[in-house]
């Protein structure tokens, strides 16, 4: 448990750091207001502070999470036919436990990238002042809507094309080749999902005082004014951004792994 923790929260840091200009990008896409108005390509590491604070503790809480319900859950349902549901069941647990933590920061996070705010004491204050606690979780239910579909599609593929290859070539994975079975798994969750994000986006940077935005009122107000395709919006540096992110994500972790595990790492951890 104490490797899925460390494991998980160096993975989530190295992700949201490297690829934070793409979120950026994705994220003023997805603005009511449009990608220039939000402030096109300049300060496109506005928010990093934020996510920085709650990268390590949101991953290492979805990976401990995960990995605790996967050792239960097949215990309490063997057999390789239930090995999908098993990963999606525990996959969500470990969503539902991350977001806890990285809703605020998400919050605060996507306010400065669109420039609400140009600072995190500035969004902190003026968040409390607004709506509470309660307008760090604006969104929450959301991003949970948004994640469960996502890591039921992702974590269910990317386990099974480690299982497949583990197979065929004999051996455990290395972590290069789990790098890119998670960028595969999470580009195709990434777009299926990104209608769900489109929303969560448009909940997380209303400013009403109450923080109640309520989401089929998004949704249907997205498609009624803007249009279907809309809800499509910013799909493109998202599925990059996850596709590359998934590669970093699950491939540090599986070096991770092996390393606290291992006390070493296999020569071929990153051999190309």
């Amino acid at each position: 448990m104490a490797q899925a923790l460390l494991a998980g929260g160096l993975a989530g840091t190295a992700v949201d750091v490297a690829l934070f200009p793409l979120d950026t990008i994705k994220t003023r896409l997805q603005t009511k207001g449009g990608f220039w108005a939000s402030g096109g390509f300049s300060g496109v590491y506005s928010g990093l502070s934020s996510v920085v604070i709650g990268s390590a503790p949101g991953a290492a809480a979805f990976f401990v999470t995960y990995e605790y319900l996967k050792r239960k859950l097949a215990s309490a349902l063997p057999g390789r036919n239930r090995e999908p549901l098993v990963h999606m069941i525990a996959a969500s647990g470990g969503e539902v436990a991350a977001c806890f933590i990285r809703v605020p920061t998400e919050v605060v996070k996507q306010r400065m990238q669109t420039g609400q705010y140009r600072s995190v004491s500035l969004a902190l204050t003026s968040i409390m002042k607004l709506n509470g606690i309660r307008g760090f979780y604006q969104g929450y239910s959301m991003t949970v809507f948004r994640e469960i579909p996502f890591t039921c599609i992702q974590f269910p593929l990317y386990e099974r094309f480690k299982k497949i290859w583990a197979d065929w070539e004999g051996r455990p994975v290395y972590p290069w080749e789990a790098a890119l079975f998670g960028s595969v798994a999470g580009g195709i969750a990434a777009a299926l999902t990104t209608p769900l994000d489109v929303v969560k986006t448009r909940i997380m940077l209303s400013t009403k005082r109450g923080g109640a935005v309520g989401i089929l009122e998004t949704f249907r107000a997205i498609v009624a004014k803007e249009g279907a395709r809309t809800l499509f919006s910013g799909v493109g540096p998202r599925v990059i951004w996850i596709s590359i992110g998934g590669s970093i994500f699950l491939g540090v972790y599986e070096a991770a792994m092996n390393l606290l595990v291992d006390g070493r790492l296999s020569a071929h951890s990153f051999d190309l």
